[in-house]
């Protein structure tokens, strides 16, 4: 699973590589973890409502970490305990978490300079105690596009706050990816979309969904080790 990922510092590029309209949302912190708020790209809630006005897109700051609309103000502390901030591709339609925002095809995209996953190799040898975290970047340094879900739900005070999560395939088979997480356990690597899918995924129906899983090239990414002491670590 992906726990953390590194946003986009400049507003320019997410005009320029995700077609949002208006850069006024703040990029927030850099870093994500879940639970924090972090940045999404969605078509408009408003957008078939005939208003030309409406953009095509639009970048919202929500929770990373899926909560579910029905989700009841009592029921939040315990939401806010689930790791809900990956969800597999495989079962979403599933999960009472997910199976809203899936059926109802609120696809999002997560801009991301960089996606973290930890190598467990030197552990597994014997070599070391600690996995080491990698930092995984697209091979020509333009920013990624993780395939995502989101949803709205009621907080304590009844106000609508968004929620977004990023899916996630196998990855067993996959070049890099197979390489991380702890041997014996499934690998698996977040959906990366290639820049020509971007439309297509956010209008595409649940009936579609799946087609746009596929796993990113390895020879289109870079996979650093991360020191301890790196900050970007």
């Amino acid at each position: 699973m992906c726990s953390h990922y590194q946003t986009l510092k400049d507003a320019e590029l997410l005009l320029e590589k995700f077609g949002v309209r208006d850069k006024s949302v703040s990029l927030g912190i850099y870093d994500v973890w879940p639970k924090l708020q972090g940045l999404f790209v969605r078509r408009p809630t408003e957008h078939d409502a005939g208003d030309d006005a409406v953009p095509e897109r639009e970048a919202v700051v929500g929770r990373w970490g899926m909560i579910p609309p029905g989700t009841k103000p009592e029921k939040l502390a315990e939401a806010n305990t689930k790791k809900t901030f990956n969800a597999r591709s495989e079962t979403a339609h599933q999960l009472w978490t997910f199976r809203n925002a899936w059926a109802e095809g609120q696809h999002c995209i997560i801009p991301a300079d960089a996606i973290f996953e930890p190598d467990w190799r030197a552990v597994d040898e014997g070599l070391a105690k600690k996995s080491v975290a990698t930092r995984f970047t697209r091979a020509d340094g333009q920013p990624m596009g993780i395939a995502g879900l989101w949803d709205r739900y009621r907080d304590a005070a009844g106000q609508w706050q968004d929620s977004y999560t990023m899916l996630t395939m196998n990855a067993d088979d996959h070049p890099l990816f197979k390489h991380y997480h702890q041997s014996g356990k499934e690998k698996r690597m977040v959906v990366i979309l290639p820049e020509g899918a971007y439309g297509d995924w956010l209008t595409a129906p649940a009936s579609d969904a799946r087609d746009f899983l596929a796993p990113y090239p390895a020879d289109r990414l870079v996979a650093t080790p991360m020191r301890p002491g790196n900050p970007e670590s």
